[in-house]
């Protein structure tokens, strides 16, 4: 097993030669792989190629691309006799990609998921309640595990019937949550209108999809809990790639499992701490399917300072991911960008829908706000300063001019998973 206090903490060359022996491991690995031993060999690369951990940059990129066209078992490096667990990614385009599990893997993935709520001052003592989808989606059973690991009570309330959560919440006084941040806000509205409180809960812990500073601000204030950004993806395990200390400043990327990167995502150059550009993986504990140099298309950087809390390297809140950024006359847009400024207005709600249209050979792009509940008179009417203001703030963050409507709360869709709030619908003119 890999969790131990040391391994939280550890740094320099202790670190170094580590991750030096795992990588070459993972290359021995992944030569196992038709693609990768043809693509090594390419290259003229082997394990012994590799020297330091930096070397991983003479290693070539593996794509999502590449995993959809070996579907389903082509990425697997070991016997499918030796395959104990599969999932999917939820991706909504053509094959999804899927993932091998060892007996090995699961624990290691257990592992990581206990170090990670561990870190925020969970213990044996806490109830934790997993409000998430229990499919082949990696959230449900990756928290699952890692949280009965180590010692947690979990109720596997998945997702759905958000006031039996809610009551479920009260009467086993669940100290802990795990769901979609979008399912958070969703939860907090319904417990607001119900009229009750969940006095019990102190840790919310949020992933799947990019959120704000701002939603993370709500989400405290509203529930009285202190919120935890998690990080993962199902070819890298599942979640607990990267996670929130008590700091709440960075996610820290677990250096003894993987190996991270920032490329710029245009021209792959490596960039340095503080740059912005896409994330790029390396696993270095990986039994059934190592990957090398994995392009992950989400959008952070490196953190340049040192934490408080003495752990190692740290990557900013994800800002978005380079399939996700919107192009709007020339202007890069991701949707956090746009929450993070809505949430900050107190007389608009949580939710919000974002439609981008061709009009006259130019980009338009329309946002549907929901009015705040308290704040909200019954009439539409009449909000023209409100839909100004709200417009003006939006300029200022994006430099871009939107068309923005106000409209009634409770009118927009509500999503129990990953929430959806972008309709592109330029491809459909």
């Amino acid at each position: 097993m890999f969790w131990n206090k040391e391994m939280e903490t550890l740094r320099g060359r202790d670190l170094e030669e580590l991750q030096l022996k795992r990588l070459k491991w993972t290359i021995s690995q992944a030569e196992k792989v038709p693609f990768f031993k043809n693509k090594l060999r390419a290259e003229g690369l082997s394990a012994d190629s590799i020297h330091t951990p930096d070397d991983v940059r003479k290693l070539p990129f593996t794509y999502k691309t590449d995993l959809r066209e070996s579907y389903p078992f082509g990425f697997f490096a070991v016997p499918r006799r030796d395959i104990v667990r599969i999932h999917t990614t939820s991706g909504t385009t053509g094959k999804p990609t899927v993932v091998g599990y060892t007996r090995h893997d699961l624990a290691a993935w257990a592992d990581l998921i206990a170090r990670n709520l561990t870190m925020v001052g969970l213990t044996p003592e806490d109830t934790f309640q997993n409000a998430v989808n229990y499919g082949l989606f990696t959230g449900g059973l990756g928290f699952h595990y890692g949280a009965e690991l180590m010692g947690m009570m979990v109720i596997p309330s998945a997702t759905g019937n958000t006031k039996r959560q809610i009551e479920m919440i009260n009467d086993f006084g669940v100290t802990s949550i795990h769901c979609t941040p979008g399912y958070a806000l969703h939860i907090t509205e319904v417990v607001e209108q119900m009229g009750t409180s969940l006095p019990s809960l102190r840790v919310g812990v949020f992933g799947a999809e990019a959120w704000s500073e701002t939603m993370r601000q709500e989400l405290e204030s509203r529930l009285s809990i202190r919120a935890y950004d998690s990080y993962g993806m199902s070819e890298m395990f599942g979640p607990g790639v990267a996670f929130e200390c008590t700091e709440q400043n960075g996610l820290h990327i677990w250096e003894d499992c993987f190996l991270s990167e920032i490329i710029d995502p245009k021209t792959g150059e490596t960039l340095g701490p503080g740059e912005k550009g896409e994330l790029v993986i390396t696993s270095l504990s990986k039994e059934a399917m190592p990957l090398l140099r994995y392009r992950t298309g989400d959008i952070t950087m490196i953190l340049e300072d040192d934490c408080p809390c003495g752990r190692g390297r740290r990557i900013a809140r994800i800002m978005g991911r380079s399939d996700d950024m919107l192009v709007i006359r020339g202007i890069n847009v991701f949707p956090s960008q746009i929450e993070h400024v809505l949430l900050g207005i107190h007389e608009v709600g949580d939710q919000y829908m974002v439609y981008v249209d061709r009009k006259n050979h130019l980009d338009e792009m329309t946002i549907e706000v929901e009015m705040n509940r308290q704040t909200f008179s019954g009439e539409l009417d009449g909000l023209v300063g409100l839909q100004t203001m709200i417009s003006r703030k939006l300029h200022d963050a994006l430099s871009l001019r939107t068309t923005v409507r106000l409209v009634e709360p409770g009118s927009l869709p509500r999503f129990e998973g990953k929430a959806k709030r972008v309709v592109d619908r330029r491809g459909d003119l």
